[in-house]
């Protein structure tokens, strides 16, 4: 198994070989975590997988698309998703994706958490998986090395679960409007609209969308302007710029929504983006199926 930074590229076939490689290659790697950070191109997908370590498979660009038999989950930047060991999963490039992901034995330490989950990622996590992938990879680690993959392995259970997942529904239809809807949020777009554009009665159209997502569309579409607004906050961009952009007609609109989903308003989030030791930057959360 090469060390380094992989950039996953050609064919779909040499692109299954490389990832079969590597999980054969996860499966005789010893030492209770293993970081590995991959380039994945926009719309590759990851076929159906397990292994019998755990993953905290995190975002550091782009947007991905965990599906289990469980539900999806959407994990935008600066988030991760902890997939326990022996879960099936596929995963899904919305975007380029720069991935770090760390791979636990499931007795690495007590306390891991036994569901799936997406969490934010502190600073102090962020620079510990960035640290982490310039270490010797597969073997027993020593000295500083083990301190650092030592720390990180204690600081999983710490991260913080966060309720504000995006969930996609299963219909192709639906789930092709809601990516249109999450390339250009607007607040403005209708029920009537999607269930035209579905080719489906309104009354057919929210049940079908509450069944596979769990959400109305009206509350979907407040989480997909709010997943849009948080990474441009928290890049310090303004109040009044990002409202616009996403459609509101004014900053106080904006903020009544953004408090009713995140508990707090922009300014507290972005006042808890500068301080990470009590606030993650941005958050993430699971998805109903």
């Amino acid at each position: 198994m090469p060390h380094g930074k992989e950039i996953f590229k050609g064919d779909a076939a040499e692109l299954g070989r490389l990832h079969e490689s590597r999980w054969q290659w996860l499966e005789q790697a010893v030492g209770p975590a293993v970081a590995l950070p991959t380039e994945y191109p926009d719309g590759y997908h990851v076929p159906r997988h397990r292994h019998s370590r755990s993953q905290l498979l995190h975002a550091l660009v782009g947007v991905v698309l965990v599906t289990t038999r469980h539900g999806r989950w959407m994990v935008p930047p600066d988030h991760a998703m902890w997939i326990p060991a022996g879960t099936e999963h596929s995963v899904e490039m919305l975007g380029d994706v720069s991935m770090r992901s760390v791979y636990v034995m499931p007795d690495a330490i007590p306390g891991l958490p036994e569901g799936l989950r997406v969490v934010g990622i502190t600073e102090l996590m962020h620079s510990l998986i960035v640290e982490s992938e310039k270490l010797p990879q597969g073997s027993e680690l020593e000295g500083r090395a083990a301190l650092v993959m030592g720390l990180l392995l204690h600081e999983i259970p710490n991260l913080p679960e966060r309720p504000l997942g995006l969930p996609f529904p299963s219909d192709p239809k639906l789930a092709a409007l809601c990516r249109r809807f999450v390339a250009a949020p607007s607040p403005r777009a209708t029920i009537d609209e999607w269930a035209d554009a579905a080719g489906m009665s309104r009354r057919s159209f929210t049940r079908a969308f509450h069944r596979q997502t769990g959400l109305s569309l009206s509350t979907w579409r407040q989480q997909a302007c709010l997943f849009a607004a948080l990474p441009r906050l928290a890049d310090g961009e303004p109040i009044t710029r990002v409202a616009l952009d996403l459609g509101y007609d004014s900053v106080p609109a904006f903020t009544t929504m953004f408090k009713r989903m995140l508990g707090t308003s922009p300014r507290g989030y972005m006042r808890g983006a500068r301080d990470v030791g009590e606030n993650p930057r941005r958050t993430g959360g699971p998805i109903a199926a």
